[in-house]
C-alpha cells in the first residue's frame, strides 16, 4: 500500500480548496450586488474582499501547477472544511 507524501495529498486537496474559495468570491459578488444601492461602502468591502480572493486563487492554482497538478484521491475520504454554511 503507497503511503502518500505530503505533497501528493496537496495536490488532492489544493483542487477542493480551489473550488471552495471560488465559490465564496461569486457569494461576496452576489452580496455586493444586492447592497449596492442600500450600502456602498459594505458593498465596496465586500468587492475588495473579492478582489482578495481572486489573488488567492491566482497563487492556489499556480501552486497547484507547480505542485504537478491534481492528483486523483486513491480512495474515497470524508471531507471537512473546518466550518458550516
Amino acid at each position: 500500500m503507497h503511503q502518500m507524501s505530503d505533497l501528493e495529498k496537496l495536490r488532492v486537496m489544493l483542487p477542493h480548496w480551489i473550488e471552495h474559495n471560488r465559490g465564496h468570491g461569486e457569494e461576496f459578488s452576489r452580496w455586493a450586488e444586492r447592497l449596492a444601492a442600500e450600502n456602498a461602502g459594505v458593498a465596496a468591502l465586500l468587492q475588495d474582499a473579492v478582489r482578495s480572493l481572486q489573488q488567492a486563487q491566482d497563487a492556489l492554482e499556480e501552486a497547484l501547477a507547480r505542485a504537478g497538478g491534481p492528483l486523483e484521491e486513491p480512495h474515497h475520504h470524508e471531507h471537512h472544511h473546518g466550518h458550516h454554511h
